[in-house]
């Protein structure tokens, strides 16, 4: 049946002074509203498009690998020059994978080291590398760290210990020359790369490092990083 438009009118005017259903509705809209700013959430952690780095903090190993924003392609980005130093740059920001599982970023080298023995010690040096850290606090020696580098010999999706302790794992994202000084842009779910290194489920992690470094094989690296950001999706 077919309703006249003032019985129309005041169905819809009954409706909206219904509490209960503007209840519901108000329930839907902020579930919705929240669901669609959640899916879009980002945690930005290396802001250098905007010329700023003031939340890393210089950490040395090894001399000093001098770390620079400068222009690249019209782009603000972080330039590293590495002549036989090793030295990063960590961020604490502490991240619910949970939430944001994407690690997401842009980087560059002019060439890849040449090939290193990168399981010994000796070889223990990367053209760029990201690293992403697990806080042990008191008890240091569980400290965990998961290194995303840019390698000279290991092939794509590689995984294997650090030489010197094996509570940092090394996975290969780019390996040698075939897309040196180009451009390239990456995406890594770190929950999932963390069960696959140490067969646990990681849910918040303490900080992420840059570094370039190339004091155990005495070479020279220059990379640059682009924005670095967690995502949802």
């Amino acid at each position: 049946m077919l309703l006249g438009i003032n019985q129309e009118k005041y169905l819809s005017s009954r409706a909206n002074h219904n509490p209960m259903k503007n209840f519901i509705l108000l329930l839907f809209l902020f579930f919705f509203c929240s669901t669609s700013n959640y899916a879009n959430e980002i945690i930005q952690i290396g802001k250098f498009s905007q010329s700023d780095k003031s939340n890393w903090e210089n950490h040395s190993f090894e001399g000093h690998t001098n770390y620079s924003l400068v222009e690249n392609g019209n782009v603000t980005v972080l330039k590293a020059e590495s002549r036989a130093s090793a030295s990063g740059l960590i961020n604490r920001t502490r991240i619910d994978l949970a939430k944001t599982p994407f690690l997401n970023w842009r980087w560059k080298v002019d060439k890849s080291l040449y090939r290193l023995a990168e399981t010994l010690k000796e070889g223990d040096d990367f053209a760029a590398r990201i690293y992403i850290i697990v806080d042990g606090g008191v008890f240091f020696w569980k400290t965990l760290a998961l290194n995303y580098v840019w390698s000279s010999s290991q092939s794509i999706n590689a995984l294997w210990d650090n030489p010197f302790t094996s509570n940092a794992k090394m996975i290969a994202v780019q390996t040698g020359n075939k897309n040196s000084n180009q451009w390239q842009t990456e995406k890594k779910n770190v929950r999932e790369d963390f069960r696959r290194a140490y067969g646990k489920d990681i849910r918040i992690i303490d900080a992420i490092a840059i570094m370039t470094d190339t004091d155990n094989s005495g070479q020279k690296a220059t990379a640059y990083y682009g924005d670095i950001y967690f995502s949802k999706n």
